[in-house]
């Protein structure tokens, strides 16, 4: 254990040899200057950045996932062969919203999409019809294949069993536990985000190898309760709110009902598009 200084900040170093590799565990860097400084390779996790300031800096190669980059600002950047996934609000690219645009693409190149957003009971039904028959279609494919190929996971992403868990979770969470009322209504085998901060009592076996009819027993039923749900709704439910403060995940106070039903049809639109784009990429023999 040593001791840094950068400017009037004074900061705890603890360092882990590992080879020619240097580790920060659980150390407050805050105010840290790096420069000149090569960080090839480096691994960043759970680590914040807030308000850090990079100047002519090298990214290429760089790979982010589940990071919050919010109210930043890039300026003389260079984006060239690019890929970003994810939720997109006030992205200004050379003084355009670029949000809006990708949005209509999206709607134009699947015009159903929109559906996953209604704002009545019958759109609802019609919303939630829809994304289960996609499914019914995409199941069918992946039983087309070897079992081991839906373990599989391509380019760092879920494997086609991880993604039907997390769906599992997803409506765990937010059908079962918030609009129903189960504090814990969770099966060993469903699987949160892997950026989750873990709960005590929420599974998360993310290395857990279920065949695909082991899952598939537990999404119908709770697509099952889904459909009760959704067939038994009223508009003056579906304008309504719903509270959980018990320990657990979510764990929100007047929550719009309608979100939560959003949340879970947008779970299923998004993460079926995945799957297909990844049972594709499976090379089967």
């Amino acid at each position: 254990t040593g001791r840094a200084r950068s400017g009037a900040a004074t900061v705890e170093r603890q360092h882990v040899y590992c080879g020619a590799m240097t580790e920060f565990v659980e150390q407050d860097l805050s105010g840290a200057r790096f420069e000149r400084t090569s960080l090839r390779n480096a691994s960043f996790t759970r680590a914040y950045l807030n308000d850090a300031t990079m100047s002519m800096v090298d990214l290429s190669g760089v790979e982010i996932r589940g990071a919050l980059i919010r109210g930043a600002r890039m300026h003389g950047v260079e984006l060239s062969d690019v890929e970003i996934s994810g939720d997109l609000k006030n992205v200004v690219v050379n003084g355009v919203d670029i949000a809006p645009l990708v949005e209509q693409e999206l709607n134009r190149l699947w015009p159903d999409r929109v559906k996953m957003r209604p704002d009545t009971v019958a759109g609802f039904k019609e919303g939630w019809t829809i994304i289960r028959d996609l499914w019914d279609n995409t199941i069918a494919r992946a039983r087309s294949l070897p079992a081991d190929t839906l373990h599989a996971s391509v380019d760092g992403e879920w494997s086609f069993i991880q993604t039907l868990r997390h769906l599992n979770f997803a409506s765990a969470a937010w059908i079962d536990r918030m609009i129903l009322g189960e504090p814990s209504p969770w099966n060993e085998m469903d699987l949160p985000w892997d950026e989750a901060p873990g709960w005590d009592g929420i599974p998360w076996d993310r290395d857990a190898r279920p065949t695909l009819d082991e899952v598939l027993a537990v999404r119908r039923e709770r697509q099952a309760t889904m459909s009760e749900l959704i067939e038994s709704l009223t508009e003056e439910q579906l304008a309504s709110s719903v509270s959980r403060s018990e320990p657990g995940w979510p764990q929100i106070e007047d929550f719009p009902l309608k979100e939560c039903l959003i949340i879970v049809l947008t779970e299923e639109w998004e993460h079926r598009r995945f799957a297909e784009r990844d049972l594709g990429k499976i090379r089967v023999g």
